[in-house]
């Protein structure tokens, strides 16, 4: 059994969490403390403008290192504000760009440098195997939330609704999963524009508003809900959509309602094996009244938060990069065909030693 720091940065760019785990990659034997240390508003901005123009970006860009810099430095506080003894620590660092069909997938962190600040060997890269394989590089939780939901009742449906939402439809003898839609970005974007709040706290904003069913459906016609899984998503990948769709014509409270209600719509479409028995929901999503409204009334069956079954959704991500850290030291597979689309089931990630 290892002991072993995750940490996880997700398309919100709002913070880093930190959680610790005792693993062996295959079952989790000890949770332990987790924590979220939120990023400081210039970083936040930095790395949205860095994720706007990650197509255009050389790596040596000094705009782009002096960022990176500071954000694996926030990774290395968090190390230091958990305060526990760790053998590893598994690093996903920020995506900034994700573009599969191309070959591309693009996470910045300098584990070399969270590696010396921290004094602990760094599991990091745990995306670009999958990718150079033929696959999605996305999602990564799955084989985490198998290895919780052993005694779950099934067909169950795990939802993450990060900045983007995924979903891991397990079943009696196999998981399948996949990136189902937008998740926060497009409601954090929206509330951003609207009221200068970097997302609509309890929903309050798109609680106030109605729905609005022609934008909505222009919105849901997007091809991506006609392609089967496995599939993925880049944060900005509906920023086209999002234009053409009419919603910035709408009131501030329509748009977010409007918003709110693709999230839900959109995993109502998710193209899984068979009708899970009950779905939980982890990620930021969760927090939001009017996003959980909205999936109790899009989804045929009991929807409910992941605490439910005393999971702790705040953490779930980075401890899931815990667990990966571990499978990665042993060489076990971090993604499977049915997750990713990749050929076979394959390990992947790096280690960067102190």
């Amino acid at each position: 059994m290892l002991r072993v720091i995750g940490l996880m940065s997700g398309t919100s760019l709002d913070g880093v969490d930190a959680a610790w785990l005792e693993t062996d990659g295959i079952t989790v034997h000890r949770f332990g403390p987790s924590l979220t240390l939120p990023y400081e508003p210039t970083l936040r901005a930095d790395l949205r403008r860095i994720l706007e123009s990650a197509e255009k970006l050389d790596e040596a860009d000094p705009v782009l290192l002096h960022a990176v810099a500071r954000l694996t430095e926030r990774h290395a506080e968090a190390v230091a504000a958990l305060d526990c003894p760790a053998d590893l620590i598994g690093f996903h660092g920020q995506t900034i760009l994700h573009r599969p069909k191309c070959g591309r997938t693009w996470q910045v962190g300098d584990a070399a440098l969270l590696a010396r600040l921290t004094g602990l060997p760094v599991a990091f890269d745990f995306r670009s195997a999958d990718v150079a394989a033929g696959g999605e590089g996305a999602p990564l939780a799955p084989v985490f939330h198998a290895a919780l939901a052993r005694e779950l009742r099934r067909p169950l449906a795990v939802l993450n609704i990060g900045g983007v939402a995924n979903v891991t439809w397990i079943g009696p003898d196999r998981f399948v999963a996949f990136d189902t839609g937008p998740g926060n970005a497009l409601l954090d974007d929206w509330a951003a524009r609207h009221t200068g709040a970097p997302c609509d706290r309890d929903g309050a904003l798109a609680r106030a508003g109605r729905v609005n069913r022609a934008v909505l459906d222009r919105l849901l016609a997007h091809p991506y809900f006609t392609r089967p899984g496995p599939k993925s998503l880049d944060r900005l990948d509906f920023a086209r959509a999002i234009a053409a769709s009419g919603v910035e014509a709408l009131s501030a409270e329509d748009g977010a309602a409007t918003l709110v209600a693709f999230t839900a719509e959109a995993a109502a479409k998710a193209p899984l094996p068979a009708r899970p028995v009950r779905w939980l929901v982890s990620g930021g999503g969760r927090r939001n009244p009017a996003i959980m409204e909205a999936l109790r009334r899009a989804l045929a069956a009991p929807v409910e938060p992941v605490e439910a079954v005393g999971w702790d959704g705040d953490a779930l991500e980075a401890q899931c990069f815990a667990f990966l850290a571990a499978r990665v030291v042993a060489g076990l597979p971090l993604t499977f065909p049915t997750t990713t689309g990749v050929p076979a089931p394959l390990p992947g990630g790096r280690i960067q030693r102190a």
